[in-house]
């Protein structure tokens, strides 16, 4: 158009006709923008519809998963659940079966149990018997001998026998003159003495268990008589000798605890400040 003017050489009507051309090609192009905008719009709308239909599809889908990882679990206890129940009915049964070899011994076991106690108690009466004929036979020997005692031989006069063998350092025979005062005259005003003295004999040839046993007559059957502080000293002596540190400081303590003005307890001071 503009060389057309420029040059005068177009016409109106050739005019007439660009301008047509221009506002048709206005039109159309205005047509195509719109267009191509509503284009835009529906792939704009289509691709929100088809991502919002994605993320609910894949909301869906971890519902899903969810809801699949939760039955796994309860199926997963369940199945632990039932082992369990199993392994413990297979326990039980273990047990029952136990108990019923228990119960068929058990039936079994009466009359064999019946016939060893028959014959543990004919044992026991035999032996019952064999005691008692020894212990008959040694009264009547025990009488025989206090009978055929010289009649001048009094208590004091055996006690005093035995004694002198103490004295004499002869244990052997001294035991066998106080154990015969100890037989004869059990309840004797001496037998504490006699006892004790029976003790030293023991102590004295070193045999401390026996030692021990005879002082503990004096201090349990003799609770009253003057013997009684010299036996605990004795023993807690014997104790010491034997390593058995704790029975002797047990018995010394127990000897100043009831004899406290003693010389014996005097003695046990020492030796309990001295261990």
């Amino acid at each position: 158009m503009v060389m057309l003017l420029l040059c005068g050489c177009a016409s109106q009507g050739d005019l007439d006709t660009v301008r047509r051309d221009t506002d048709e090609m206005k039109n159309r192009l205005f047509t195509l923008n719109k267009t191509v905008d509503e284009v835009r719009g529906e792939v704009k709308e289509g691709v929100e519809k088809s991502l919002a239909g994605y993320k609910q599809s894949l909301d869906t889908l971890q519902q899903e998963m969810a809801a699949y990882q939760k039955d796994m679990a309860t199926i997963r206890k369940g199945g632990a659940d039932l082992q369990a129940t199993l392994d413990s009915a297979r326990v039980d049964m273990q047990l029952l079966t136990g108990k019923i070899d228990d119960v068929r011994i058990l039936a079994q076991k009466p009359a064999d149990d019946l016939a060893l106690l028959r014959e543990d108690l004919i044992k026991r009466l035999a032996a019952l018997e064999q005691r008692m004929s020894a212990m008959e036979k040694g009264l009547a020997d025990l009488q025989q001998k206090k009978a055929s005692a010289p009649a001048q031989e009094t208590p004091e006069a055996l006690y005093q026998q035995g004694l002198d063998a103490v004295k004499a350092k002869a244990p052997a025979k001294a035991r066998d003159l106080l154990t015969k005062f100890i037989g004869l005259y059990p309840k004797h005003k001496l037998a504490a003495n006699a006892h004790y003295w029976l003790g030293e004999t023991y102590y004295s040839e070193k045999n401390y268990e026996q030692a021990v046993l005879e002082f503990q007559e004096v201090i349990k059957n003799f609770p009253e008589k003057d013997k009684v502080p010299a036996a605990m000293l004795k023993q807690g002596m014997s104790f010491k000798a034997m390593n058995d540190g704790k029975s002797a400081s047990y018995v010394y303590k127990k000897l100043v605890e009831e004899f406290p003005k003693s010389d014996e307890a005097k003695i046990a001071r020492e030796k309990l400040r001295g261990r």
